[in-house]
């Protein structure tokens, strides 16, 4: 049986995995949706990446999972990814939804147009969440915008400027990537670069970058597969 831990991206926590747990439950898994420090019921919780990195190898430690399969979304590919390589022979595979990869000594702010990103946080601290017109053409109904806004919180900012600290090369660990096709064509150079390993492999969505909002069954689907590759 696998045991699923799954972490949502910037602004967002364990409750926005609700419809795609319920579908990798209804395959027979275990599923762990985890909010990390900062966000959501945990806002106001001081937290930097490293953080982030602790609160996923704490939460398997603390539940004793074995046959696990990270799944990280969005920003928490950069924390997943290290937490993957510090789980040792917990780990089943590790699975990035559209997101980020870490690269040692690397913010997750490095590789991508991250300027307005940079200066919001120098201004506030924090990574404020988005408003409801920056989800346009991603595939989701008003209803899953106004769900997401609703339910979003300020990133804490030394999340996206602390450096990756790998403990092991990416390309060594079990790995796919899922690439939501509205959100472009192509992951960021450095997730692209992963994908050469015969480690990795890519399975492409018809969606957009929140897809456990957009197609959550779907999502579901694609990571009991991953599972059993």
């Amino acid at each position: 049986m696998t045991n699923f831990v799954l972490v949502a991206g910037a602004w967002l926590g364990a409750w926005a995995w609700e419809e795609t747990a319920a579908g990798l439950r209804a395959a027979g898994h275990d599923v762990h949706p985890l909010t990390l420090s900062g966000l959501a019921e945990k806002r106001g919780v001081p937290a930097g990446q490293q953080t982030h990195v602790q609160d996923i190898v704490s939460e398997v430690e603390r539940l004793d999972l074995r046959d696990v399969v990270l799944v990280g979304h969005s920003y928490a590919g950069v924390p997943v990814g290290q937490a993957a390589g510090r789980i040792a022979d917990r780990l089943t595979r590790v699975v990035f939804v559209d997101a980020n990869v870490p690269v040692d000594g690397e913010s997750f702010l490095s590789g991508w147009s991250s300027e307005q990103v940079r200066e919001a946080i120098e201004a506030h601290g924090f990574w404020p969440p988005l408003t409801a017109p920056d989800f346009a053409g991603q595939g989701l109904t008003d209803e899953q915008i106004t769900r997401i806004v609703d339910g979003s919180t300020p990133h804490p900012g030394a999340a996206a400027t602390e450096p990756a600290v790998l403990t092991r090369p990416l390309g060594e660990l079990p790995a796919t990537y899922v690439k939501c096709l509205l959100d472009g064509d192509e992951p960021l150079p450095a997730a692209a670069e992963l994908l050469k390993s015969e480690r990795w492999e890519r399975v492409d969505m018809d969606t957009g970058h929140w897809p456990m909002f957009s197609q959550p069954a779907e999502l579901a689907r694609v990571l009991d597969q991953a599972a059993r590759a």
